[in-house]
């Protein structure tokens, strides 16, 4: 088997989970990181959902391309499914990437699948802040997702203008109920 490339954009990029080879930052053009997940379990109830990353269509996303060796492509693949497909809100695909380096790449991506009881749909920053404001789950408060999220970019050198102003919402709406 040949070595392959997984596209992270939410939390895999910086904890993948999994072996690689070489981690380099990529776009993926049709899709953008969005708040565009319904969570019933981890930052939500099915009362209160949550919401939680998804590669939604249209845009771009710049995140973090990993290259694997072909060698650990089921054991990768495997766990992948069983961290990204557990109620099958995301459609895996295979899709270019190009390279900070100027390589234009296929790579595992994970998409929001519109069709799926648990997709949000396109929210404003104002929208999706209000319902973060509200939200807690099994794994924590809504809020500190988004604010992890948005630092680990910062630090990434990844700049992200809608979620860091869905954050720099968040408090303002944190009074608001849905």
């Amino acid at each position: 088997m040949d070595d392959f490339w997984v596209f992270g954009y939410g939390s895999l990029m910086w904890r993948p989970g999994f072996d690689f080879l070489e981690a380099e930052k990529g776009r993926l053009f049709g899709y953008r990181r969005a708040l565009c997940i319904y969570s019933y379990v981890h930052r939500g109830t099915p009362e209160k959902p949550g919401l939680v990353l998804g590669l939604d269509r249209g845009g771009s996303c710049t995140g973090i391309v990993f290259k694997i060796s072909g060698k650990n492509h089921d054991q990768v693949m495997s766990e992948l499914r069983e961290r990204e497909l557990v109620t099958n809100v995301y459609l895996e695909r295979r899709s270019p990437v190009h390279l900070s380096d100027g390589r234009r790449i296929r790579a595992v991506c994970y998409v929001a699948d519109q069709q799926h009881q648990q997709f949000a749909g396109h929210l404003s920053a104002i929208d999706a802040a209000q319902r973060v404001s509200v939200s807690e789950g099994r794994s924590g408060h809504n809020l500190d997702y988004v604010s992890s999220t948005v630092d680990h970019l910062k630090e990434m050198n990844i700049r992200d203008h809608w979620l860091e102003d869905v954050a720099n919402m968040m408090v303002d709406a944190s009074h608001l109920e849905l």
